[in-house]
């Protein structure tokens, strides 16, 4: 059984493109072209499933066209429109000096100066200019951390934790 905590999404399943079962694909990170995956998650009713692909090929910088082993026509492939699309971390290439933004999604955020967990990030914002991590704290609601380099002190992709040299301060605007 996969579990969400071994998994981190990438994408998201579009609709069917032509009558042969193959799929649009629109990802976050192409983490599965650079690790040469077999398989891709695709979250189904809550319960994560592999689907092996067949083949895939680009249709943009951030658009892909993918056909699984087994969806040979479009009635199958229409019934995985909306699916989320998830990446086995144990295939990433990424490592505590390179990781992209969509992994550390489900990562807890400690304040390096107090020691304390924040919370749980959540997703990372980049409709703005500055990257924003997205944090629900324990006690609930949303939290918005600028997700500038600068304050980022570590990332330990085994613990699951990203360490962050917070402003004094900050975390006050949340009690407001």
């Amino acid at each position: 059984m996969i579990r969400h905590e071994d998994v981190y999404r990438i994408g998201r399943i579009g609709k069917p493109h032509g009558v042969g079962g193959e799929l649009s694909f629109m990802f976050d990170d192409d983490v599965f072209d650079r690790c040469d995956a077999e398989y891709l998650v695709l979250d189904i009713d809550g319960i994560l499933v592999p689907f092996f692909m067949e083949s895939y090929r680009f249709n943009s910088g951030t658009t892909a066209l993918v056909k699984f082993c087994g969806i040979d026509s479009q009635e199958r492939a229409r019934d995985l429109t909306g699916c989320a699309v998830y990446f086995p971390r144990s295939l990433s290439d990424s490592s505590d000096d390179s990781i992209t933004w969509s992994e550390i999604i489900g990562f807890t955020l400690t304040d390096a100066n107090s020691g304390q967990s924040v919370g749980t990030v959540r997703s990372v914002d980049s409709s703005t200019a500055n990257l924003l991590f997205e944090v629900e704290p324990p006690e609930g609601g949303d939290i918005l951390i600028p997700a500038n380099e600068d304050l980022i002190d570590s990332f330990d992709v085994e613990r699951r934790e990203i360490k962050m040299r917070l402003p004094e301060g900050l975390l006050d605007l949340h009690r407001l």
